[in-house]
């Protein structure tokens, strides 16, 4: 982290519409293990971003993550087209009614948020990770992500959940409230 800013909480805000047009200094991908995009929010920012995300995806494949990127970590790569400077890519969870998976959840906003340290970034904006095909719940989904942003220290001035849709805004305003 740059040494001239303090670790403090961020502030969150809501958005509702879509990640791939937020003017922030990071853009958060719910990516899957591959890296090499998906459905969703990962087939989005890797449409609207272009081809540049990909290529830097395909290095970091060919160099420290041979096996794919593990679940509730983090990496940065370029934003291509994006208005963004960076897209961070974390791997959220696949939702299991048999094991309590809310610490790998958990670990995808604050791993997300220590990578964007490392890039002194000071705006970052974060889908509902896990939520969509992965099956995580909403209103749980929503509250790991608000509780864990919350007790973590960063040098991030503020974290913005771009929520798709009503539902998922919603579920998030409970929390932030």
């Amino acid at each position: 982290m740059s040494h001239h800013r303090h670790p403090h909480h961020a502030r969150l805000t809501l958005v509702r519409g879509d990640i791939t047009r937020q003017d922030v200094d990071a853009v958060v991908n719910a990516a899957n293990s591959s890296l090499l995009g998906g459905g969703g929010v990962d087939g989005a920012i890797h449409r609207a971003g272009g081809p540049d995300i990909l290529d830097d995806c395909r290095r970091l494949r060919a160099s420290y993550y041979g096996g794919g990127l593990p679940t509730g970590q983090a990496v940065a790569t370029t934003a291509g087209r994006l208005p963004a400077r960076w897209v961070i890519h974390t791997v959220g969870p696949v939702h299991s009614r048999d094991e309590d998976r809310s610490a790998l959840l958990a670990s995808c906003y604050r791993e997300s948020l220590r990578v964007a340290d490392e890039l002194a970034a000071r705006t970052v904006a974060f889908p509902a990770i896990s939520t969509g095909v992965y099956g995580w719940p909403m209103d749980d989904g929503a509250r790991i992500a608000v509780e864990t942003v919350r007790a973590t220290e960063t040098g991030v001035e503020e974290v913005r959940f771009v929520l798709f849709d009503e539902t998922a805004y919603e579920a998030f305003a409970r929390h932030v409230r």
